[in-house]
């Protein structure tokens, strides 16, 4: 475990097994996640899963390498979210913090942060998590605000 309060590297860890350390590493990453009643007033804060459609070069070793398809969902943090890929049967999270997070929306959606991306398939699977998208771009934008410099 790092000795500062903050983990500051690309984090993608190998979630098939619990890990008492990786829970704590994900806590002080992306926050802790949402109680049950947090979660309930939001109306949610896991998208169901979507399609991988391509993901950098840096991420392809957590994808199947045959023609099988990859899916992932995501997990809104207090301060960041948490991308679940299935690889057969092992689990990868990648821990993205508001402050590295940035969305791009073509032909489908993709991720960026931390020289690294994954990118979402334009699918049924996707179009029933555009609300779920739709919050999480707004909570992403409510932390830029929180943290916006003044221009001077």
């Amino acid at each position: 475990m790092c000795m500062f309060g903050r983990y500051t590297s690309p984090m993608v860890l190998d979630t098939t097994y619990y890990n008492k350390e990786h829970k704590q590493l994900f806590d002080n990453f992306v926050g802790k996640p949402y109680t049950f009643f947090e979660a309930f007033k939001r109306r949610g804060v896991g998208s169901k899963r979507m399609i991988v459609d391509k993901v950098s070069p840096n991420l392809n070793s957590i994808l199947n390498t045959v023609s099988d398809l990859n899916y992932a969902n995501i997990e809104m943090r207090k301060e960041g979210i948490l991308i679940h890929i299935t690889k057969g049967q092992r689990n990868f999270t990648w821990a993205i913090p508001f402050y590295h997070l940035v969305f791009y929306k073509i032909d489908g959606m993709s991720i960026h942060a931390q020289g690294r991306f994954i990118h979402f398939k334009k699918s049924k699977s996707f179009d029933e998590n555009k609300k779920f998208l739709k919050a999480l771009i707004d909570e992403k934008i409510q932390f830029d605000e929180r943290y916006k410099l003044p221009i001077s």
